[in-house]
């Protein structure tokens, strides 16, 4: 068969569309995508055809439609939607860190819709954005103010470029850290405008070395938490109580970068991180912290501190540029309510998971065990998790998980993701890890479904070399 014999072979777009699988595809994704999939699928098999690389006797509508079918599956795939994770990693950062709580879900629903979101409903004015859940942040806190832009990162560059910018910012060397993304400390400096002024030594840093630093041309001092290394040993550093009471002229502010966002005294749980009530309590000028890691709520840069400086912030140029959205506000306001509250402990998922009793998670294992089709290929195994997120290096939390061995790991791990409901694991050389200290009792019939569909689909034999990913 000639080259041309075999290309009028090819079914025609219109014709495709028609096709039943196709036309299928029309609950899920727009006719305009649907076509474009078709047309480049059709190139795809035009090219085959000449390069010989199809066989004679293919079905060139079949071969066209379940490629066509694979990539909406693999589009659909990359759509927003829940994922079980069984990785034990608490602030999964690929998984969006914290999962909020009910309430705050809750909150988020309801202001997706027409909202007082800048509106006094009592006198019918316009109101200022946010301005209840700035208070419920300083009464929490203990701060002057509060103000809230879009993360972390975003609060370091405003303080920076608002208090700081053309002028210098002290720092100690040890915490010019990296954070996720390539994003270094030395670049946030540039970007705000204003120039680095290291002091100390990388694992010695003394209160003498900030105070001989601060000069006329010192608009701010900053510390900053390391938060995704540690260092020991031969190491020391001014605390920021030491730092608030150190002489310096009125115009410089001492910034308090905490990072994680801790509110309660996490050391009973042999966790060491940084406590924002703490820091205001010490006198910082100005706190700040994630809304997403161990505060348990929506991703937001949290401000609180002194009134003077926070209102400075405020007025800044680019504070609108950084503002949250509406959702974000009533998620952080119901998170905030339950840490007012006194219950974070029992109703923040972050804080239920990091702090769950090794023995609680050895029970969940069981039960998923006891759930699965062929339990000889399930067995339960002691773990580590891990908070992650940036928060809390090098520590590790004592848990169990499920190891799954007898198939390749890394085709179940795919099936796994792939499937009705996504889940997310671990996978080693020879077997798949779940760890269900990041997976609810609530969870636990749909992920065994998930795993009995995904044993009885890999029908790869268990020496196959593990597909690269």
């Amino acid at each position: 068969m000639t080259n041309s014999e075999r290309l009028r072979a090819l079914p025609s777009v219109d014709v495709l569309l028609r096709h039943e699988n196709v036309v299928n595809l029309r609950d899920h994704v727009t006719q305009a995508q649907i076509t474009t999939w078709v047309r480049e699928v059709v190139q795809e098999c035009r090219e085959h055809l000449l390069k010989d690389q199809l066989a004679i006797n293919t079905c060139l509508t079949g071969w066209i439609v379940d490629r066509v079918l694979h990539k909406a599956n693999a589009d659909l795939g990359q759509r927003l939607q829940p994922v079980i994770n069984a990785t034990g990693v608490v602030l999964h950062t690929n998984l969006g860190r914290s999962p909020m709580p009910e309430q705050a879900i809750r909150a988020a629903e309801n202001a997706s819709r027409y909202t007082n979101v800048e509106l006094d409903l009592e006198s019918g004015r316009r109101s200022k954005r946010g301005h209840r859940v700035m208070a419920l942040l300083a009464e929490l806190t203990g701060a002057e103010d509060a103000l809230v832009v879009n993360n972390c990162a975003a609060a370091t560059v405003l303080v920076l470029q608002a208090l700081a910018a053309g002028q210098e910012v002290v720092v100690s060397r040890g915490q010019l850290v990296e954070i996720g993304g390539g994003f270094r400390l030395p670049d946030v400096f540039r970007a705000a405008g204003v120039t680095l002024r290291e002091v100390g030594t990388t694992n010695r840093t003394y209160l003498r070395d900030y105070e001989a630093a601060v000069n006329e041309n010192t608009g701010a001092v900053i510390r900053v938490h390391r938060s995704n290394f540690s260092l020991s040993g031969f190491v020391t550093e001014p605390g920021i109580d030491e730092l608030v009471q150190m002489e310096r002229p009125d115009s410089v502010a001492v910034i308090d970068d905490l990072g994680s966002g801790s509110m309660i005294d996490m050391t009973p749980y042999g966790l060491e991180e940084p406590n924002v009530i703490d820091s205001v309590r010490s006198g910082a000028d100005i706190s700040l912290f994630s809304g997403d890691k161990l505060f348990g709520g929506p991703q937001a840069g949290i401000l609180v501190g002194k009134k003077r400086w926070i209102e400075k912030l405020r007025r800044s140029p680019i504070m609108r540029a950084m503002r949250v959205d509406k959702l974000t506000l009533a998620a952080l306001e119901a998170t905030t309510e339950i840490h007012l509250s006194g219950k974070a402990l029992t109703e923040l998922p972050t804080l239920q998971m990091i702090t769950t009793n090794p023995d609680t998670i050895r029970q969940r294992c069981e039960t998923l065990i006891s759930r699965i089709n062929h339990p000889d290929v399930a067995k339960l195994i002691p773990c580590e998790s891990q908070v992650g997120g940036g928060s809390v290096p090098g520590f590790n939390l004592a848990s169990f998980a499920v190891q799954i061995t007898g198939f390749p790991p890394h085709h179940l791990a795919r099936h796994l993701r792939t499937g009705e409901t996504p889940v997310q694991t671990r996978v080693t050389d020879d077997s798949l890890i779940l760890d269900l200290r990041t997976v609810s009792d609530s969870q636990l019939p749909v992920l065994a479904t998930n795993i009995n569909a995904a044993i009885a689909n890999s029908e790869i034999p268990a020496n196959t070399e593990p597909v690269a990913e």
